[in-house]
């Protein structure tokens, strides 16, 4: 895969040249540590006469060369792959299939068992019911309203963050447009304000987080996950209770380290389990795509919030969050729940935003949230490097923004789950709409 990185300049492992790495081939993890290549020629010569012999681009894994087939060339260079099965994504990879394309995997087989151990379970509820695949517990969604079944109280239970371990909410939405960063700011600095210990962590790599935020910092999140620094020394304190871990374009190279993981979609959660459990929330900044790093997003957060912009085609993305939030359930083993969805640029005057915000309550009952008013003031604000509160605490989105923070903290004290029991059978519906 040729993404582009940016920013980062390294030495030659072979020829000891400076250059910048911009492609996946020249970044390598080798021996707990990294070997870098200014060349694909300096990365063969790296590789001949290894006792190991290649190294696999799918997985990184170190193996002889002992068919034709695990040598070949994408694009006009070199690739080895250890078996059919990493040939095959490098040659998916090559031809543009996202990561996320990449990472579903084959339905387990103890998933029909699964299936008709429940279709065969006696309840007292309707036959109408949609089971969730899972390793462990199956999820059962019912679908009359109000009225959960025993399962579903005790998968909600699953999904709780332990006690004292910190709530992980991550903000994310596939459309770009939503108010996404501007709802993970403000959602953090109202925790913080409310004396809760807060770390913020910026996934995206425009990096808009610290500049919301009026902040810089010379370590980010690159430095956590790919180079192993530790979370608290990478952290900057930039409010009062409130710390960001921010991102820059740099990010870009750590998409490239996680792909050559074997764990590729749980490496965030155990870069950041440990340093974040201090913290009361953790809050992420997701960016807006189906991106490796959102899947790492994701497995490390309990719950998600949605924001959602009133407008036709936001209504038409939140179709593909309901299916990725259930993948990660179903594909990736790790119980996260929609937590909510937040109407943004509610404007009172517009037809299409009443019809918005109604469509939404319909498909999400209670796990729809009060809209956020449109203001100018929200846009002003980080020009100035100031959150809402600080910049125009008495405008219309600062008070609603508020409201939001106020039911995260309730919902946290009350059940440490959803906001309210919700016939989650709507959010079923908003797939097929």
């Amino acid at each position: 895969m040729t993404t582009p990185t940016a920013g980062i300049r390294e030495t030659c492992s072979v020829c000891d040249a400076a250059f910048d790495v911009q492609f996946r081939y020249q970044m390598e993890e080798r021996d707990g540590g990294f070997a870098f290549f200014c060349t694909q020629r300096c990365l063969d010569k790296s590789q001949k006469g290894a006792a190991e012999g290649a190294t696999c681009e799918a997985c990184s894994k170190r193996f002889n060369l002992t068919m034709a087939a695990q040598l070949f060339y994408v694009k006009g260079r070199r690739a080895y792959a250890c078996s059919m099965d990493c040939r095959s994504q490098i040659l998916r990879e090559a031809q543009g299939a996202r990561l996320g394309e990449l990472l579903a995997e084959p339905q387990p087989a103890w998933a029909p068992a699964v299936q008709a151990q429940v279709a065969t379970t006696p309840s007292a509820s309707p036959p109408a019911t949609r089971v969730e695949e899972a390793p462990r517990a199956a999820v059962v969604v019912p679908l009359v309203p109000g009225k959960p079944q025993p399962a579903s109280r005790a998968a909600a239970s699953a999904q709780r963050p332990p006690s004292g371990a910190p709530r992980v909410i991550a903000v994310f939405n596939h459309k770009g447009g939503t108010g996404k960063t501007t709802t993970a700011v403000s959602v953090a600095a109202g925790l913080a304000m409310r004396g809760k210990r807060v770390l913020m962590v910026d996934t995206d790599a425009q990096g808009n987080v610290a500049v919301s935020l009026g902040t810089q910092s010379e370590r980010s999140l690159y430095h956590v996950l790919v180079m192993g620094l530790r979370v608290e020394d990478a952290v900057k304190t930039v409010r009062p209770n409130l710390d960001l871990l921010p991102s820059n374009e740099t990010l870009a190279a750590a998409e490239l380290y996680l792909a050559g993981r074997q764990n590729r979609d749980r490496v965030l959660k155990d870069r950041l389990a440990a340093g974040s459990a201090g913290y009361d929330y953790v809050v992420i900044d997701c960016s807006p795509s189906l991106s490796l790093m959102n899947q790492n997003a994701l497995v490390f957060a309990d719950s998600v919030l949605v924001p959602v912009a009133c407008d036709y085609l936001s209504l038409v993305g939140v179709r593909q969050v309901i299916k990725t939030v259930k993948n990660v359930n179903s594909l990736l083993h790790h119980p996260v729940q929609i937590w909510g969805v937040l109407p943004t640029f509610f404007d009172a005057r517009a037809k299409i935003c009443h019809e918005a915000v109604a469509t939404l309550r319909e498909h999400f009952d209670a796990r729809c949230l009060s809209p956020v008013r449109a203001a100018i003031k929200v846009k002003e604000a980080p020009a100035q490097g100031q959150t809402i509160f600080e910049y125009a605490a008495g405008a219309s989105a600062a008070e609603d923004y508020a409201a939001v923070v106020e039911r995260i903290v309730l919902s946290r004290t009350a059940s440490e789950g959803a906001p309210a029991t919700v016939a989650q059978s709507r959010t079923e519906q908003a797939v097929s709409v």
